[in-house]
């Protein structure tokens, strides 16, 4: 039987990609950041806490069988793929890009906003990958709107490939495993966790307390293993963001 392990990292320990553009904070290996005993955490590899400067992005590039999640926390964020999709993500609008067998696609923070006007703000979001259960599949898209759940200060399904939530309002991920959970908390507001074999936490903004092991802010994460249940509150606004995980890369 797995021991049960609650794993904190701090926002200052994680990997770091800084250019003129663009301010990348990894939680796990990425890009040019490899470290052996930092890959993943149950099915997901990328948790990347992304500020892209007005006019600049990720240009056109390609994926494969994976499932990428992109969670915007401040300002917007222009998709555009080579299966035609294309889109404005902001706040509380999920998106999921499904790459199968393979996609392109970029992610930039358009200077220009839809009235027009020319805009300074730095888009702020939050990229999550996961791999899918079946690779070689069709290349696939989702958005959705969840801004109003997230309000009520509830945990709220924002993704998930699980059966037990086909009929939340959630996105869909082509993971039978995973799910992706996230709420936005006023101060004292509080949500149990999820009980799962792996759980991931990022406290994407805000200060939050984890019932037994303190105080979180923004930028830090705990990972979970064969342990749930605990009581997170809100010690000032804050959004967090779950994964629920049923299997590992490990495994």
């Amino acid at each position: 039987m797995t021991a049960p392990v609650t794993d904190i990292r701090r926002a200052e320990d994680r990997l770091k990609t800084r250019i003129d553009w663009l301010d990348s904070k990894h939680s796990f290996s990425f890009g040019q950041h490899y470290d052996p005993a930092n890959t993943h955490h149950g099915l997901l590899l990328v948790n990347n806490d992304d500020i892209v400067t007005p006019g600049q992005g990720f240009d056109t590039h390609p994926h494969r069988d994976m499932e990428i999640v992109t969670w915007v926390l401040r300002g917007s964020l222009v998709h555009q793929d080579s299966t035609g999709n294309s889109g404005v993500i902001y706040p509380g609008l999920a998106q999921r890009m499904s790459a199968g067998t393979g996609i392109q696609h970029s992610e930039k923070n358009d200077s220009w906003r839809l009235t027009g006007e020319t805009h300074s703000e730095p888009v702020h979001f939050v990229q999550m990958w996961v791999i899918p259960d079946e690779s070689g599949v069709d290349p696939g898209y989702q958005q959705l709107e969840i801004d109003d759940e997230l309000l009520k200060g509830n945990l709220v399904t924002i993704a998930s490939g699980r059966a037990e939530h086909r009929e939340q309002a959630a996105i869909g991920i082509r993971n039978r495993h995973a799910a992706l959970h996230g709420a936005r908390l006023q101060p004292g507001q509080s949500v149990q966790l999820p009980e799962a074999p792996h759980l991931h936490l990022f406290v994407a903004r805000g200060s939050v307390s984890l019932e037994d092991a303190g105080v979180l802010h923004t930028g830090d994460a705990v990972r979970f293993t064969a342990t749930g249940g605990q009581r997170i509150a809100a010690v000032d606004a804050a959004e967090i963001l779950v994964w629920e995980m049923h299997a590992s890369l490990a495994a």
